[in-house]
């Protein structure tokens, strides 16, 4: 889908939409009145840019490690062929439910954490750290109990090829540790770039995702003298890389005294969080993150029941294409970030044109994006050793990904980084989570079982699920009606 500059940014905005040329800059002092509407505007404010920069560059420096590195991680289990990336393809998709788990928390205790930081008010920041280790902990608990004690049970959901689950379950067994260390170090990671302290997280995250590497390489394939393990490997080098990770994370936070660096009772005394509206913002996020993971791994199980190769050529698809999105998972944090410290400073008007800036980059980001998977996709494919077919279908599904890039960069931009972080959660929950069962999933189901299509078709019937979220998001955001401070008294 095409989107024009008149459609983003409709000529029939009303002047209050555009009354705000005295641009509040997070600091809050005021730029000198712009009189230009045009896309000139949008793009002239070089605090903004300067903002954006310092704050979205380590996250999508963070976030680029972290996929190129899951890359490299994919090749190396592409070494044993479709039935183990199958398998580890599958089995990630607990952690990719635990992990939505903790985003949908960290997400929701961010929206405060970024308005209690336009106030300055760190006690409240530690109390809300407090929550979300408390919620992500148990959640996480939860999902490492499953996969420890029916693996493969778990991996009987999507496949019912032997060998897959076979290898799938021993992956299970062994990366289920890693869930309660993945809930600390994402809170305190979210917190933290909330506060603007982006650059600690980018640097943990290169030394533990570095180590997994190479882990990786020794442990799944026997070098460096170590025992040629499979995907069990695989499963082992992520769990200490994690331990890394977080004990990191911790120790850094106190030995540099940071704002995180509070006392236990610090972080368990929530005397001073209005309770009702903590939990009125943030449930409708969990619940977001839950209800939209089971749809996203409903696909997965779909496309696994069509075959093998297809989940393989998926998993191998979607490695590349994360590779790039690390741009608009920059930009929409970001985006979250300086639009909480406006409404939390009651410039709610400056929070409006900067989302209006934030969709015109990403979709200027989309392009280049899109550019970068085409250049890449058949140099990256050609080094996997599967199937002929499974290459076939995981090329063309890439395809599908460059022409839609630019509708899942923005629902991204819209949903998370504007309506979020403008304490819209409820809307955003009905948006995203509901969407994807109404549309996405009966797409899905009617590609595969009724009409019997490959799975990169089925693939692009999936993506009318991601057009109708966009609409409604824009629909929301033009309305004005996304706004709210929640750091005013109940």
């Amino acid at each position: 889908m095409q989107a024009s500059y008149t459609q983003i940014f409709p000529s029939s905005s009303s002047e209050s939409d555009f009354s705000m040329y005295n641009i509040p800059i997070v600091s809050g002092k005021l730029h000198q009145p712009m009189k230009n509407k045009s896309l000139s505007f949008l793009l002239s404010d070089s605090k903004f840019l300067v903002k954006l920069l310092k704050l979205a560059s380590p996250i999508m420096l963070q976030q680029l490690i972290f996929s190129s590195l899951g890359m490299v991680d994919t090749l190396m289990i592409g070494q044993l062929g479709d039935s183990a990336v199958a398998a580890v393809g599958i089995a990630n998709q607990v952690f990719f439910l635990v992990t939505l788990l903790y985003f949908g928390v960290t997400s929701g205790s961010a929206i405060f954490t970024a308005q209690y930081w336009g106030q300055k008010d760190i006690p409240r920041i530690n109390q809300v750290l407090g929550l979300s280790l408390m919620i992500s902990l148990a959640g996480g608990g939860i999902f490492a109990l499953a996969a420890l004690l029916a693996p493969a049970g778990i991996m009987g959901i999507y496949t019912k090829d032997p060998a897959v689950i076979w290898q799938g379950s021993s992956y299970l067994r062994v990366i289920a540790l890693s869930y309660f260390l993945t809930a600390v170090t994402y809170s305190y990671s979210a917190i933290l770039r909330s506060i603007e302290q982006v650059r600690l997280p980018m640097f943990v995250s290169l030394i533990a995702l570095s180590l997994n590497t190479l882990l990786n390489f020794g442990l799944i394939l026997g070098n460096f003298g170590l025992p040629a393990l499979g995907v069990k490997g695989a499963a082992y080098a992520t769990l200490i890389a994690r331990l890394v990770e977080t004990g990191l994370t911790v120790t850094l936070v106190y030995f540099r005294k940071l704002p995180l660096a509070a006392r236990f009772q610090e972080l368990f005394r929530w005397d001073r969080i209005p309770f009702m509206k903590f939990f009125r913002t943030t449930l409708p996020v969990i619940l977001t993150e839950i209800i939209w993971s089971l749809g996203t791994t409903t696909y997965n199980a779909i496309y696994a029941h069509i075959s093998t190769e297809s989940i393989a050529a998926y998993n191998i698809a979607m490695t590349l294409d994360r590779l790039v999105f690390v741009i608009f998972i920059g930009l929409a944090h970001a985006c979250a970030i300086m639009i909480g410290n406006q409404i939390g400073t009651g410039n709610t008007e400056a929070a409006t044109i900067y989302g209006k800036k934030y969709m015109l980059i990403g979709l200027i980001g989309a392009a280049f994006s899109g550019l970068l998977i085409f250049l890449l996709k058949n140099p990256i494919l050609s080094l996997y050793r599967v199937t002929p077919q499974t290459l076939d279908f995981a090329n063309r599904i890439l395809l599908v990904m460059i022409f839609s890039l630019p509708i899942r960069s923005l629902n991204l931009i819209v949903l998370i980084g504007i309506l979020r972080s403008g304490g819209d959660t409820l809307y955003a929950m009905l948006i995203d989570a509901g969407i994807i069962w109404i549309i996405g999933v009966p797409m899905a189901l009617l590609g595969a079982f009724i009409l019997h299509l490959p799975v990169y078709l089925v693939y692009t019937l999936v993506m009318a699920d991601e057009i109708t979220k966009l609409l409604l998001g824009l629909r929301r955001f033009f309305q004005g009606r996304w706004a709210h401070t929640l750091t005013a008294p109940a």
